[in-house]
């Protein structure tokens, strides 16, 4: 990690992991003295089986081959950099961080790996993995606000704080968050890197859940670039004002119906009633897969 790169990572988290990145610089591939086993503060080579998993883990997903790629380098090179634990007795540990690589360790037979033996309680070791996850590489911008989100909530952060804890401008922090708000399809599409963070910050300036639908739909279907999305946004912001004027909207209660069920079937969804308390749900769809995938998802709400 170059300089620059860990002045980025601000204050906070070099509050955080204290003095760590020196005592990475030690020659990890020797073992440590029987005595220094037990050392907090210090690098060690320590057994793989006593090491148990992080209960505060973010991330559940791991990349397999990618996960095999680290596998054949360890089985060459060994662990290059120490995972973190903490001690919890009977001389048993708990990872903090690196659980890639004692999985990676694990599969290619490795029966000790070098750690990092740290004091945690559980709030630390909570932020720790979490920032940690946000700070490895090929996150998507979904997964970061997720994990932005859970250090808000379960760190008692704010978004000043937060964006402390990050290193980031808490413009940056903001714009993360409100992408959880947008429809699930398209945060399965930022997920998969169908759109980008451009596209998805345009699209969520657009408060209708069905306008913001259409966009996603135009974007995929004609690839469109961020700017062109910003113009069909500024355009589509202009008819929503001049449909308002040219009919009744629906009151609040009811359009917030519309919108759910609009976000849940990822789909235009239109309500019409009636003051005695009648009224349709009409609901777009634009071919048969769309139409079969639409019933599956009715079908499975109605099993749950």
């Amino acid at each position: 990690m170059s300089a620059n790169k860990k002045e980025a990572l601000g204050k906070g988290i070099r509050a955080l992991l204290q003095n760590m990145d020196d005592d990475l610089s030690t020659d990890t591939k020797k073992s440590a003295p029987a005595d220094a086993l037990q050392a907090v503060g210090a690098v060690s080579s320590i057994p793989i089986d006593k090491v148990e998993v992080n209960p505060f883990q973010p991330r559940n997903e791991f990349d397999a081959d990618k996960l095999e790629e680290l596998t054949g380098s360890i089985r060459v090179h060994g662990v290059i950099q120490p995972i973190s634990v903490r001690k919890i007795g009977d001389g048993k540990y708990q990872l903090i961080a690196g659980e890639r690589r004692i999985r990676a360790a694990k599969m290619a037979g490795l029966t000790e790996v070098p750690a990092y033996i740290r004091t945690a309680n559980d709030q630390e070791m909570l932020e720790i993995a979490l920032i940690e996850n946000i700070q490895r590489e090929n996150l998507n911008a979904v997964e970061i606000a997720i994990n932005y989100k859970r250090l808000m909530e379960e760190c008692d952060l704010t978004q000043e704080l937060l964006a402390e804890r990050v290193g980031k401008k808490r413009t940056t922090v903001s714009n993360y968050l409100r992408l959880l708000k947008l429809p699930p399809d398209i945060l399965k599409a930022i997920k998969e890197r169908q759109i980008t963070m451009g596209h998805a910050r345009a699209i969520i300036n657009v408060e209708n859940v069905e306008e913001q639908l259409l966009i996603f739909k135009e974007i995929i279907k004609k690839n469109l670039s961020v700017r062109q999305v910003e113009a069909l946004v500024r355009n589509g912001l202009k008819r929503i004002k001049k449909a308002a004027k040219e009919k009744s909207p629906l009151p609040p209660e009811y359009k917030h119906v519309e919108d759910r069920l609009a976000t849940a079937l990822s789909t235009r969804v239109y309500m019409k009633y009636d003051n005695s308390g009648k009224g349709q749900i009409v609901i777009k769809y634009y071919s048969d897969d769309d139409l079969n995938r639409i019933l599956e998802i009715i079908e499975e709400g109605g099993n749950a």
